[in-house]
């Protein structure tokens, strides 16, 4: 419905119900929450969403429910966008919403993209009713210094979602209140709130760093024996990651914000297999809250994600799932990067290979898979250190006057880890080559962790890498169309500008 035959509507709607009741068009109802079931009715009339502490508990465990259970948008399609829409894999399966990732013809109407869209904005949704409402919670119980670490929590989630959003889509509506009902008093005031046009990105990147710094002095610290929280250590992360961004790219604050995560008493593990790895008898993951991990989902014995089905195996349950084609199949690209650097360790870890029943890709005698999420009982880890430190290795090589030293420094340990030498004065000798280096390092310590596709972008590298790769990647589906200026963003859903409006389509879809 067009936006203004809608506006039309509720004004006409409004006013025969003018002085009898409003009209609520709650429509994205995305937790336990219920203006039915929880609340009361002020003195005004006015509605006060969350009467006490127990009420404000369920929103704010809704926010960690939806970050461990629902997988879909930010863990199965991040790993789609970024691994299969690069050179680390291919789609995987023959279905319609895949292909597109890695033959490069995705448009509006990928139904992947429109549930991402719907899932983040929900996500928004629910940090949104924390940092709106949690103030004005009427109970003298409830203390304010768990009100504001509360609401920097839900502050860090809405970042974290935003920062995912805007590097998706660039320009993104930027919400960061509630809509509420729309009266006829009101209509003007609130009706952008359902139909918001996009900001800048650079607005939203601004808007990504306030919410973070006004976490900071009241977000918890990070505990070792809990990586779960959203912690003062996952806001730093997240700075490191915003700030070597184009939008917002200042090196040195890469720099100073990895430091600040480091203060948090993180270190790399020395066994690479610790964050990945499944103990003796398969039944559970082999280590949680590691040293290295800085944000992570669990899933214990008990419970499970249901995502590694989708990627390969459930070590836990063998034959679970395993009769059809998986998403985010290795490419002979990356296969080639970790045979050529002989980078065994990493490799066993991020590739494994069984035989199928189907052959898409490879003979089904021998089949890759992506490993990193070996069974309903792997860790999801959103961030770690080590990107963390190649973060900031990147920041010494691009910054106006390059520590070229220091920058090895943090590659070389982040390879020795995995037994490899030292990278050759001949690299460390040269910006460019150090970059390549960087670049390299990154694909091979962090594949099938959602970020070769970013970085690929964040560097400038998406034309060089990908217009190349379909030529030397024997296994490829044949591109249908080139990768452009226009490619470092997705397009606008299709469903998402029929509703509203105030959207524009990005340039080239």
């Amino acid at each position: 419905m067009k936006i203004m035959k809608l506006k039309a509507i509720l004004i006409g709607s409004l006013s025969l119900a003018m002085g009898v009741t409003s009209c609520s068009l709650d429509y994205d109802p995305v937790s336990d929450f219920s203006e039915v079931t929880i609340g009361d009715q002020g003195g005004s009339g006015s509605t006060i969403p969350f009467k006490n502490r127990a009420e404000m508990l369920t929103q704010y465990n809704a926010m960690y429910s939806r970050m461990r259970d629902n997988q879909e948008h930010w863990y199965l399609d991040v790993m789609l966008l970024a691994e299969a829409h690069s050179d680390n894999a291919y789609g995987g399966t023959t279905g319609a919403e895949v292909i597109p990732f890695e033959n490069n013809s995705i448009d509006g109407g990928n139904s992947v993209l429109d549930r991402d869209w719907n899932r983040y904005l929900s996500d928004i949704a629910t940090a949104n009713k924390i940092t709106y409402y949690i103030d004005s919670v009427p109970d003298a119980s409830f203390q304010q210094a768990e009100r504001e670490r509360w609401k920097a929590e839900a502050k860090i989630y809405r970042a974290m979602i935003l920062f995912d959003m805007t590097r998706i889509w660039g320009d993104i509506p930027l919400i960061t209140t509630v809509a509420g009902d729309i009266t006829a008093e009101n209509i003007e005031e609130v009706y952008p709130n359902y139909f918001p046009e996009q900001r800048p990105a650079a607005e939203v990147y601004a808007q990504i760093v306030k919410d973070l710094t006004e976490a900071l002095p009241y977000a918890p610290e990070s505990n070792a024996t809990d990586k779960t929280k959203l912690s003062k250590s996952v806001a730093y992360a997240l700075l490191t990651k915003v700030y070597a961004e184009k939008p917002m790219r200042d090196y040195a604050k890469v720099v100073q914000y990895a430091d600040e995560v480091l203060k948090g008493g993180f270190s790399l593990v020395t066994n690479y297999e610790d964050l990945f790895g499944m103990n003796a008898d398969n039944t559970d993951c082999k280590a949680r809250n590691t040293a290295e991990s800085i944000f992570e989902l669990q899933y214990p014995v008990g419970s499970g994600n249901w995502v590694n089905w989708m990627f390969g195996r459930n070590l836990s349950n063998w034959d679970e799932s395993f009769t059809w084609a998986k998403w985010v199949t290795p490419s002979r690209d990356l296969i080639k990067a970790y045979q050529n650097e002989g980078d065994n360790v990493r490799y066993a870890q991020s590739i494994v290979y069984y035989e199928t029943t189907w052959s898409n890709y490879y003979p089904s005698s021998n089949y890759p898979f992506m490993y990193k999420c070996r069974s309903s009982h792997s860790n999801i880890i959103k961030l770690r250190l080590a990107d963390i430190l190649l973060l900031k290795a990147e920041a010494l090589i691009m910054k106006d006057s390059p520590d070229l030293s220091g920058a090895a420094t943090i590659i070389n340990t982040i390879r020795n880890r995995v037994g490899l030498d030292p990278l050759s004065s001949s690299v460390t000798s040269s910006k460019e080559s150090m970059l390549t280096a960087l670049l390299n390092e990154r694909r091979l310590e962090l594949a099938f962790e959602g970020q070769r596709w970013f970085d690929l972008c964040r560097l400038g590298k998406v034309e060089e890498v990908m217009n190349a790769v379909y030529a030397k990647d024997s296994g490829r589906k044949n591109r249908i169309n080139q990768f452009t200026e226009n490619s470092y963003k997705l397009p606008i859903p299709q469903a998402a500008l029929d509703q509203n409006a105030n959207l524009v389509q990005n340039p080239g879809y």
